[in-house]
């Protein structure tokens, strides 16, 4: 029997981000157990208010906004504070959008790590995911810009199941619990909800719905 096809939006700050979504819609549609075939459609597009504007919808849509919030210094705070201004711009802007967050403290390297191991250790700076990286994957890689060069970002995509995807969602969840326990203040801006503190991510969120929603969860 055919599956019902559901499409779920995305913006996207970069390659590697629009390459795991692409990796992620491949394999839940290679899942047999999958109720949906699922579309993730992505955008690289900073700037969420121009994500909206360009997306032509009928009803009601959600659009997760996968970014960065890279470090607490004022220019990385700032930018941070102005993409969840543009998100309630697009939502506020009579188009019938939803806006979800889907950051990442520090990076998007949090999150990828997480198929594999814990990384519940705070960090200084962004640099220093690339030793947890290494490990996780077992690789060499020298530097950040080295394990973002699509061969070898594919390349470890191609190593991952959804196993790992469900276990990065139960590992982000534990660092958001830990996170709450340890009495950290849950920030509040523009609507949405996050913590200044790294380790801390939402991207979880909106990948264990969409696999709720498959029923392979």
């Amino acid at each position: 029997m055919r599956r019902e096809n559901r499409t779920y939006y995305f913006s996207v700050e970069g390659e590697t981000e629009q390459w795991y979504l692409e990796w992620l819609q491949k394999t839940i549609n290679a899942d047999t157990a999958a109720k949906y075939t699922v579309k993730l459609d992505s955008k690289i597009q900073k700037d969420p208010l121009a994500r909206a504007k360009r997306l032509t919808i009928v009803g009601k849509t959600e659009i997760t906004h996968i970014f960065d919030y890279e470090s607490a210094e004022p220019i990385h705070t700032q930018q941070f504070k102005t993409a969840l201004e543009r998100m309630k711009q697009a939502q506020d802007s009579g188009k019938n959008i939803k806006y979800r967050l889907g950051y990442s403290n520090f990076t998007f390297e949090l999150w990828i790590i997480l198929h594999k191991a814990t990384c519940n250790g705070r960090l200084t700076h962004r640099r220093q995911y690339l030793e947890p990286l290494n490990r996780a994957y077992a690789e060499h890689f020298e530097n950040l810009d080295q394990y973002k060069h699509e061969n070898n970002f594919k390349r470890l995509l191609s190593s991952l199941t959804l196993d790992d995807v469900r276990n990065a969602i139960a590992r982000a969840k534990t660092i958001m619990q830990t996170n709450q326990q340890n009495g950290y203040i849950l920030q509040q801006y523009k609507g949405y909800k996050y913590y200044n503190e790294n380790p801390s991510l939402a991207i979880w969120e909106a990948i264990e719905k969409i696999l709720q929603e498959c029923g392979l969860l």
